[in-house]
């Protein structure tokens, strides 16, 4: 039952931050097993995205990260529900594409301008999601920021130019 309540706090908490027109969809592959959550500000993805966005704005700070992130017409999703960084490799391939026909609706739902990866090892389950969902916008696929320094740099590179339009037009 823990977990179960676990999933529902931390989606009613996603759904707050929620914008009502989406202009970027972050996907990332699963909330962690550690029970940090980006929406919660205490996990290594939140501290990467937060620091794209203060490169595209120094004036951004933690407390008013969120709601920026959310008037900036940016959400972050996950391709799978619950953990998978516990599961072994098959396991988690399965798990990534079970989730898939979810995503795809999810996509649909939300309609978002353009969406960003977040760790490459989903690529191809998002693609096919956005497909199925009739999904044909710009995507960026990216590595996971938190791991390797060089991987920072290239997640850094390539949203924080995007991140300085979509903070520029945030109403």
């Amino acid at each position: 039952m823990p977990h179960k309540q676990a999933l529902g706090s931390r989606e009613k908490l996603r759904r707050r931050y929620r914008p009502p027109q989406l202009r970027l969809l972050f996907i990332g592959e699963a909330p962690p097993a550690s029970g940090r959550f980006f929406y919660n500000r205490d996990s290594g993805l939140y501290r990467a995205i937060r620091d794209a966005f203060r490169a595209a704005d120094p004036s951004i700070t933690d407390e008013t990260f969120l709601p920026i992130f959310q008037s900036s017409g940016c959400y972050l999703i996950d391709l799978c529900p619950r953990p998978v960084d516990h599961l072994d490799r098959q396991s988690r391939r399965l798990a990534h594409l079970a989730a898939e026909p979810s995503l795809g609706r999810t996509i649909k739902r939300l309609q978002p301008q353009s969406i960003v990866i977040l760790v490459r090892s989903i690529q191809r389950n998002v693609e096919r999601a956005a497909c199925c969902a009739g999904w044909h916008g710009p995507l960026t696929d990216l590595p996971y920021p938190g791991r390797w320094l060089h991987h920072r740099k290239i997640f850094l590179e390539a949203l924080v130019p995007q991140l300085r339009d979509i903070v520029n037009l945030r109403p």
